[in-house]
């Protein structure tokens, strides 16, 4: 198994223990926020590192396999799915932006199924995809440090610092969520031979 794969496979290793860090009780804060939540934060930075890492890795080092192709999307989704999930539960994102998300990475993965089966060509990560991803990884990190709601800022409740960092993530969520229904048709749009 190459570094990439293993870099991978890493990745998914650290979402289980992303997701246990609040059963632990850790208490105390910094600034005024939870340690565990800026711990969550940490271990999803560094999961968010290795998604571009293993990228890179794979292809300067012409180390792309068929594991890797298969392994490393479902890697994505298990991060980005499993933290937004964290973040509903914790009372700070509405159940609606993943539902979109989740409805998405399905759409696309039945058509990644039926594309290898018809021996289709692979579709690569249009503009959409790309703004979906940054954004992503850029709102779920801010997320866990925002101690308030999605769209709280527009409560007239928040002040300074929390308003701005409130206000940061209700757009990056909103622009993910654009971005994900855009890539979503897009990508519908460009394997439409599929369909006939």
């Amino acid at each position: 198994m190459n570094l990439a794969n293993k870099l991978t496979i890493f990745r998914i290793i650290l979402v289980p223990i992303m997701v246990i860090i609040p059963f632990l009780g850790i208490e105390g804060n910094f600034l005024g926020i939870p340690i565990e939540y800026i711990i969550i934060d940490i271990v999803f930075v560094i999961a968010s590192i290795t998604d571009k890492l293993d990228g890179y890795i794979a292809r300067s080092k012409n180390q792309v396999t068929t594991f890797g192709k298969f392994l490393d999307p479902l890697a994505d989704k298990i991060l980005v799915l499993a933290a937004m999930m964290m973040l509903v539960e914790m009372a700070k994102l509405p159940a609606w932006i993943p539902i979109i998300v989740l409805a998405r990475e399905f759409m696309i993965s039945g058509y990644r199924l039926v594309a290898v089966e018809k021996g289709g060509k692979v579709i690569s990560a249009s503009k959409w995809g790309k703004l979906k991803t940054v954004t992503q990884m850029i709102a779920i990190i801010l997320a866990f440090l925002d101690l308030n709601a999605f769209g709280e800022c527009f409560t007239g409740t928040l002040q300074g610092g929390d308003l701005v960092l409130n206000l940061l993530v209700t757009i990056m969520m909103i622009i993910q969520v654009i971005a994900t229904v855009f890539s979503g048709m897009d990508y519908m749009k460009n394997s439409k031979e599929l369909l006939k």
